[in-house]
């Protein structure tokens, strides 16, 4: 590998972890019980017909 690969290599992750970092913050938490949100209850997987809890 050359210097000017290895360059490109390192813009390319310096890139993607500011992309990252971006969308993370972009996402905001939601209140539970807000909006009708508390009961819900699980269509899929293994908690399936359970309803969803506050805790994380």
């Amino acid at each position: 590998m050359n210097i000017f690969e290895f360059r490109n290599l390192l813009k390319s992750a310096d890139k993607k972890d500011k992309r990252k970092s971006f969308f993370r913050k972009l996402i905001k938490p939601v209140e539970s019980g807000a909006n009708g949100t508390q009961d819900y209850v699980i269509k899929k997987g293994s908690g399936k017909k359970k309803i969803a809890s506050t805790r994380q």
